[in-house]
């Protein structure tokens, strides 16, 4: 698979820390920024992210902010894109399963590595379950 990821100051460490996992699972990357604590706009990385993904460069994406609440929406501004900021395990298998979700959004300053990695594992390997969700998820765009 490959994964588009971007942060902005409050998420790029937990960022880091993720495209490290991504990369040690066999993954290809695609590291969009940002890469230092020095202050940036969250949307210009969401952005990048979500066109990454809905222009087929990427197969799946990850934002990360202080809370994920932003760039989540940043990321949905992209037709085509379906970013679910979540915060557990439960939301990210029902975010890929039901809704085929293909951006995560974490917030570093709520979300722990341990449980970060967790999610991230459950959103990578869940598969979009279709059937009546397809028609829900349609009407989306």
């Amino acid at each position: 698979m490959r994964i588009a990821v971007g942060a902005d100051h409050a998420g790029y460490q937990l960022k880091d820390h993720l495209a490290a996992r991504i990369a040690e699972a066999g993954h290809s990357l695609i590291d969009l920024g940002t890469s230092g604590p020095e202050s940036v706009d969250y949307p210009q990385y969401g952005r990048a992210v979500a066109e990454a993904v809905a222009a087929g460069e990427a197969d799946a994406g990850l934002v990360v902010c202080g809370s994920g609440i932003g760039i989540s929406i940043a990321a949905n501004r992209v037709s085509g894109v379906r970013a679910a900021r979540c915060t557990s395990e439960w939301d990210a298998r029902y975010a890929r399963l039901h809704n085929d979700a293909n951006v995560l959004a974490l917030g570093a300053r709520v979300t722990g590595e341990g449980l970060a990695e967790d999610i991230l594992d459950v959103f990578l390997t869940t598969e979009f379950e279709g059937g009546r969700h397809a028609r829900r998820v349609t009407k989306l765009d």
